[in-house]
């Protein structure tokens, strides 16, 4: 079934037709974490939807290159390293040994430390959440020499000038004169918007169609944070950094490009401008932009104490998979309210799911061989309307509503079947193969074995002799201790079986 997605560029829906067909390769390019802090929800709303675009594209059988950045260099580090200074440099004033310690030891530390324990823990979450790691991810410190390279054709082909402050900047003015359209991702009214400024901001005012910096020249604030150019001492802007990496690494031409969509403008729409100016041909073929996230109704604020990282909701009590699944429960064109009510309610959707999985694998045996394809899937009665229903749903531009309503349509079905006993174990192991297809594209699985507590055990032997003892008194005081420590016991013809309360998992013994 032809996978279709929503390109931001030609703004409909189209059928995805990679520019390389004939080897099913496809480029992919995400914008990634500015690591100067703790990335936050409404920042892995983005990540978690490009992680889903992969697994859609990689399920359609393509061959995916995910190529992802790390910003480690812009103004938001600059600002943040200043800000240490500055608390070491109060702490001076203060003579307050303790607080001087702690923050000298934090300025000296040089800008890749700093950003480096941020990018460390950015691919902790990264894992955390379930996404896969990106192939190829990299730092914009890294990639200075083509940055340069890139400035210095720009400024060759007449779209990008020096100031006198020794600054590069982009001109949009002469690349409109070359018969270049800038506003190619949104339309923009240029009579109402004003013209002809010169912004050196990484994120300018939206209102504005500005001249923006390729390349900053130094100045006292910036530090030690500065490389030599051709142009003079200085760093690059924000905009540049992307495009020199991603083409770099992805071509001068590639195929999709992800990012939330408040980088439509100005970010994505500089990409285009830059890139093309430079080489004259068409940048990404289809740009894909993730929706707002909403924090309990609200845009997220420290001050409406709803600002969360994943590392607070962890703290919460919440896992990372739980938070992975709302994520995934609203389509990435849609802005979505995220509610800790939300969560608690994903943890009861992922525990039906496991409770079905778990008892799938009770009846049905393994299937020996190889992996089934989808077309043996196919072939069987069961497995038809989950594979096929899911495959329509999320191949209509990853239409996750009704791919969920697949799962769950498929979660009752499978467990009337149980119930009534009419499932055979050919036809359970046909629906594990069917789920384990599709959990590759949502990537909820949960590890069906965990360690037992010796005490749980022990608790559930005593219940066995009990039982046999005929106390049975006994042995729902114990059946009720067990539910105090989180764990339910069952009796099955196959044995006694444990769950665990909070992850749905069974255990036979």
């Amino acid at each position: 079934m032809a996978l279709k997605l929503f390109n931001t560029l030609s703004r409909s829906v189209q059928e995805f037709a990679p520019l390389n067909p004939a080897g099913k390769k496809v480029g992919m390019y995400c914008c990634g974490p500015t690591v100067y802090d703790f990335a936050h929800i409404g920042n892995w709303r983005t990540f978690v939807f490009a992680d889903l675009v992969r697994r859609v594209l990689e399920f359609s059988g393509y061959d995916v290159q995910h190529v992802m950045n790390i910003t480690d260099i812009e103004d938001k580090i600059i600002k943040r390293v200043n800000s240490l200074k500055s608390s070491s440099d109060e702490a001076i004033k203060r003579s307050d040994a303790q607080s001087l310690q702690h923050s000298i030891a934090s300025t000296l530390q040089p800008l890749r430390d700093f950003t480096g324990k941020f990018e460390t823990a950015f691919l902790d979450d990264l894992k955390a959440l379930g996404c896969r790691e990106p192939h190829v991810k990299p730092r914009a410190t890294e990639y200075i020499a083509e940055i340069i390279a890139l400035i210095e054709k720009l400024i060759a082909r007449g779209v990008a000038y020096k100031a006198a402050d020794g600054s590069v900047y982009f001109s949009i003015t002469k690349y409109q004169g070359c018969g270049c359209h800038y506003g190619q991702l949104l339309k923009l009214n240029f009579d109402e918007m004003r013209a002809g400024e010169r912004v050196s901001s990484d994120e300018y005012e939206k209102e504005s169609v500005a001249d923006f910096a390729l390349w900053k020249a130094r100045v006292p604030d910036d530090g030690d944070i500065f490389w030599p150019s051709p142009f003079g001492e200085g760093r690059p802007g924000w905009h540049i950094e992307c495009s020199a990496m991603s083409m770099k690494v992805l071509g001068e031409s590639f195929d999709l490009h992800l990012g939330g969509e408040d980088l439509k403008f100005p970010h994505h729409e500089d990409e285009i401008a830059q890139s093309e100016g430079a080489t004259g041909k068409p940048f990404v073929k289809y740009w894909l932009h993730g929706a707002h996230l909403l924090v309990e109704g609200k845009k997220m604020s420290k001050s409406l104490e709803n600002y969360f990282t994943l590392r607070d909701l962890l703290a919460k009590g919440f896992t990372g998979r739980e938070v992975r699944y709302l994520l995934l429960t609203a389509h990435y064109r849609e802005t979505f309210n995220f509610t800790l009510d939300g969560l608690h309610g994903a943890k009861s959707a992922l525990a039906r799911i496991d409770e079905c999985v778990g008892k799938l694998r009770e009846v049905g045996a393994p299937a020996s061989g190889p992996a089934r394809t989808a077309s043996q899937l196919a072939g069987s009665e069961t497995g038809v309307p989950l594979l096929a229903n899911f495959t329509a749903a999320i191949s209509d531009d990853l239409n996750i509503s009704a791919a969920w309503g697949a799962v769950f349509e498929w979660v009752r079905e499978t467990n009337k079947k149980l119930a009534e006993n009419t499932l055979s174990s050919t036809d359970a192991a046909v629906n594990l193969a069917a789920w384990e297809k599709i959990d590759s594209v949502l990537g909820i699985s949960v590890k069906t074995e965990t360690e037992i507590p010796a005490e749980i055990l022990a608790l559930a032997e005593a219940r066995t002799d009990a039982k046999k003892a005929k106390d049975f008194k006994r042995a729902d005081a114990i059946r009720d201790e067990l539910k105090a420590k989180g764990w339910v016991i069952e009796d099955s013809p196959k044995g006694i079986k444990l769950k665990k309360c909070e992850q749905g998992i069974i255990h036979q013994l």
